[in-house]
């Protein structure tokens, strides 16, 4: 179909690509697996997870000042209300934070594991503005200090696959 007459149709005529929604799924999982290894090796209060982590947390702390990051409510993140402050918050970051609206998994208790009832799809600039406040609120620490003790859940076990470096950035920078 020409790129014309593709445009002309509604959004809604067209449907998902099984196999590329689970690429996209797979992809995310791969992120939450490193991040969950990285929390878990490395003291997460040391832990520097973009090139602009002091402006997302300042930022983020401004906008969202009684967001409980340590449990999150699904409400605070997906009603309408919600969204269109996340999507303000989000938006100052277009360009400066790589893929900043890629879709990434985010824990709702920082203190368990990946877990489908534990976990929520958000934007990769909600993950990082979350989590860094979690790194520097202390809330991941039972995470690293749970691991350093052999007590780790299903996804991160502390230990780096063969191959893999330990101190790898979720970000990729």
């Amino acid at each position: 179909m020409p790129a014309a007459a593709a445009l002309s149709h509604s959004a809604e005529s067209y449907g998902n690509d099984p196999e590329l929604e689970m690429m996209w799924a797979m992809k995310a999982y791969q992120h939450a697996e490193i991040y969950f290894n990285l929390i878990s090796s490395v003291d997460p209060r040391f832990l520097k997870l973009t090139k602009s982590d002091s402006r997302i947390y300042s930022e983020f702390r401004s906008q969202f000042r009684e967001l409980n990051v340590r449990l999150l409510n699904p409400e605070d993140l997906k009603s309408e209300a919600a969204k269109a402050a996340w999507r303000s918050f989000c938006m100052q970051f277009e360009g400066e934070v790589e893929d900043f609206n890629y879709g990434t998994l985010l824990r709702l208790d920082c203190s368990k594991d990946y877990t489908e009832e534990n976990t929520i799809f958000v934007t990769r600039i909600q993950f990082f503005a979350v989590e860094i406040a979690r790194n520097r609120e202390g809330c991941n620490t039972a995470v690293y200090e749970s691991s350093a003790k052999g007590k780790t859940g299903n996804i991160g076990n502390g230990n780096p696959q063969e191959g893999e470096d330990e101190t790898k950035s979720v970000a990729g920078t």
